[in-house]
């Protein structure tokens, strides 16, 4: 017996039999009109398997992948780390060569700062060699009282490089200021920072602001210890102690004041011990030298009664003691620092012979120095 059914899509007739009739005998529509009624239990088995359609597959699927890309982004993470380790410290020692007043374009960073730069440690008293690993960021080292202190050799003679750490506008600022030999001026920086606003307070990282700083003194009539050089309003600078700031970065140019200040503050007594033992140095190379004015030796660049300038005394002879007159020539050609030896009651020759005048050392409490030219 026929058991399809088809039925009429205009009249919804049902019609029964093997196939559809020609014609719809209620609406009269042609058999193409109609369309087969398939009962429940003749529909097609339901396909065994995943249901790639369902959920649960597609939670499962995306857990999967972001698993194994995670895991491929940590293998390629770890196996690039010791690269990136290197650039950050070479971008570091970069750094601290700009302030240096070098140019870094084209350098081999690593070796020039491996030729020219030490890593040292403040004790409190004293710089001791730091053997431990290179440090590209030193905020939390000198809260620690950790302190770096780069003695730099350069063409200019010995510089002491100290990193400072800040805030600015909307993040953290972080430099290098370089210092003379004597500590008591400025001979480069280096300043960035980490989101200052574009063309106002980003400007900090550029050379024009930096080299404003270069020969600016850090102390105030020989006050060691407070920092005396600011970083003032654009234009406002007054004083050889005061530095421009940034035209419209009001408050980035005062975040690097505070930086310098908290910054160099923190190595105050570094940067004061030294002077200390300049000052007992030059005093000690000075006896018998009396100043017209008051002042230690190692500040005064007065002429002394004597002729000489106080400033002379702080050169080192050829032995290694300090002689006010190592670097003047004799009369007879000879330099003062050929009769520099140490007489047997602690006196310095230096301190018994002017400008050998009489072409002999004349150090009476010395038998070592008669006749010495």
């Amino acid at each position: 017996m026929a058991t399809r059914k088809f039925k009429c899509k205009v009249c919804g007739y049902v019609h029964t039999g093997d196939s559809a009739p020609e014609k719809c005998p209620v609406c009269q529509v042609s058999g193409s009109e109609f369309e087969e009624i398939v009962e429940p239990s003749q529909a097609a088995p339901k396909k065994k398997g995943i249901d790639t359609n369902s959920n649960v597959y597609t939670i499962v699927y995306a857990s999967v992948m972001v698993i194994i890309v995670a895991f491929m982004l940590a293998f390629v993470s770890s196996s690039l780390k010791p690269m990136q380790d290197a650039n950050v410290e070479n971008d570091t020692k970069g750094q601290i060569l700009t302030s240096l007043n070098l140019d870094i374009d084209g350098m081999d960073v690593s070796s020039v700062f491996a030729e020219k730069v030490q890593d040292m440690i403040w004790n409190g008293t004293e710089l001791v060699p730091y053997d431990g690993k290179f440090n590209s960021t030193y905020g939390s080292l000198i809260k620690e009282g950790e302190l770096h202190v780069f003695v730099a050799s350069t063409d200019a003679g010995t510089k002491y490089v100290i990193p400072v750490t800040g805030r600015g506008l909307w993040g953290g600022l972080w430099g290098y200021v370089a210092l003379n030999e004597d500590k008591q001026t400025i001979y480069g920086t280096y300043f960035y920072h980490e989101s200052e606003t574009a063309g106002l307070g980003s400007r900090l990282a550029e050379r024009t602001f930096q080299e404003l700083f270069n020969g600016k003194p850090l102390f105030a009539q020989g006050n060691t210890s407070e920092v005396a050089l600011s970083v003032v309003k654009s234009g406002a600078a007054q004083s050889e102690y005061e530095v421009n700031g940034i035209t419209g970065a009001t408050l980035t140019s005062k975040g690097v004041d505070a930086m310098i200040k908290n910054g160099l503050g923190a190595y105050i007594t570094f940067i004061s011990a030294g002077n200390a033992q300049a000052a007992t140095a030059c005093e000690k190379a000075c006896e018998g030298k009396k100043c017209e004015k008051a002042e230690k030796c190692a500040d005064c660049t007065k002429e002394c009664k004597d002729g000489k300038k106080c400033a002379d005394c702080t050169k080192e002879c050829k032995d290694g003691k300090k002689c006010a007159d190592c670097t003047k020539e004799c009369k007879d050609g000879k330099k003062c620092a050929d009769c520099t030896k140490e007489c047997k009651d602690g006196e310095k020759c230096a301190d018994c012979t002017k400008e050998c005048k009489d072409k002999k050392a004349a150090c009476p409490k010395s038998k070592e120095c008669k006749n010495k030219k």
